[in-house]
């Protein structure tokens, strides 16, 4: 059985816990810098669990020390540290951010690893960006790979069509940062709530537009194999309209926590969500310009005696899936590991992964 620290004991840290404790394969502690809510995760993930302050070396070196490997539920800002101790204690380390700052550190930091270094690997980036290299291979010229993803309420009741179902800080984060894209063939960054368009799934109007994180490693891996790469988010039509009118008009990008403030304040979390997820693809294939699509839309159900948000099952299930193929063997054995190097059909057949499916 294999020892992991999970340090987070949020809405996706429990799942995170749940998922790896319940299996069989792994024995879980859980560190959050609330001692409750450590407590109440290890319980459910029949683990054990403790306060842990995110931003102290010590700390953090003693809640994985002797683990086989470290998951970083954390907020983003902390990972660089949970990273480097990951590395100085043998620990393989896997993350969920998607912010490409604290990536690149991370990345940094996986020069010389002896274990696997696995950033970004929950839903987007992290199995939209597996999705969209599968959807992708078969082409012989690639021109286009479009990849979208959201994490909505199955009934909007308020005019941003919101709700908040993840951290706030997240979602303000990649409602501001610049984005990557490649255009042309070149590597480039676009700002974020633009280029807005319309798609529709399982007849059902939404809209989406640029944010930031979300294309992973992926535009540096596709460099040079496709004209016209983008990463967009899914929301329902208007929001990105008043978002800028509070980011941009009113200025409030210029004041993130007091943004953070309204947002918690005002809109209600739910446990009745559902994430949405395309990725489309265009090119030669077979001779001839052929358009191949990948759409699903996840709900909240019960797993285990548990009610899970479809945002937490999305999450929790791509980041186990990715320790378990680790675990397998499957990959490489040290240093960096990007998720378009882990292939569809293993994941889908991982007991994880199968929750995509």
């Amino acid at each position: 059985m294999k020892k992991i620290t999970v340090l987070g004991g949020g809405k996706i840290g429990r799942m995170v816990g749940f998922l790896l404790g319940t299996s069989g394969d792994y024995q879980v502690h859980i560190g959050d810098s609330d001692a409750a809510a450590a407590t109440a995760a290890a319980q459910i993930a029949k683990g054990s669990g403790s306060a842990v302050d995110f931003t102290s070396d010590t700390q953090v070196r003693s809640a994985i020390s002797g683990a086989w490997g470290v998951v970083s539920c954390a907020p983003f800002h902390c990972n660089p540290l949970i990273a480097s101790c990951a590395k100085a204690a043998g620990a393989h380390y896997f993350d969920l951010t998607e912010d490409v700052a604290v990536t690149k550190k991370v990345i940094e930091l996986s020069s010389g690893a002896r274990t696997i270094f696995a950033p970004q690997c929950g839903l987007a980036p992290g199995f939209i960006t597996i999705a969209a290299n599968h959807l992708a291979s078969p082409f012989s010229s690639l021109d286009t790979l479009r990849l979208r993803v959201g994490a909505l309420p199955m009934e909007p009741s308020n005019a941003l069509g919101y709700n908040l179902t993840w951290s706030t800080e997240g979602v303000i984060n990649e409602y501001i940062n610049e984005c990557e894209a490649v255009q042309d063939g070149t590597l480039v960054r676009v700002p974020a709530l633009e280029h807005e368009e319309r798609l529709i799934i399982d007849g059902i109007e939404f809209e989406a537009f640029n944010t930031s994180g979300g294309l992973g490693t992926l535009a540096d891996s596709m460099r040079g194999k496709v004209r016209n790469l983008n990463y967009k988010t899914i929301r329902f039509p208007g929001h990105a309209r008043l978002m800028r009118f509070l980011l941009q008009e009113l200025r409030l990008s210029e004041h993130r926590a007091e943004l953070r403030r309204i947002l918690e304040r005002a809109l209600p979390w739910t446990a009745d969500d559902q994430v949405v997820i395309f990725v489309g693809a265009s090119g030669m294939r077979d001779g001839r310009l052929t358009e191949s699509s990948y759409a699903k839309r996840i709900g909240a159900r019960t797993i285990g005696g548990h009610h899970w948000t479809a945002i937490q099952i999305t999450t929790a299930a791509g980041v186990c899936a990715v320790v378990d193929l680790v675990a397998q063997g499957k990959g490489a054995k040290a240093g960096l590991v990007r998720m378009e190097d882990f292939r569809f059909d293993d994941f889908i057949a991982n007991r994880f992964g199968a929750h995509y499916a």
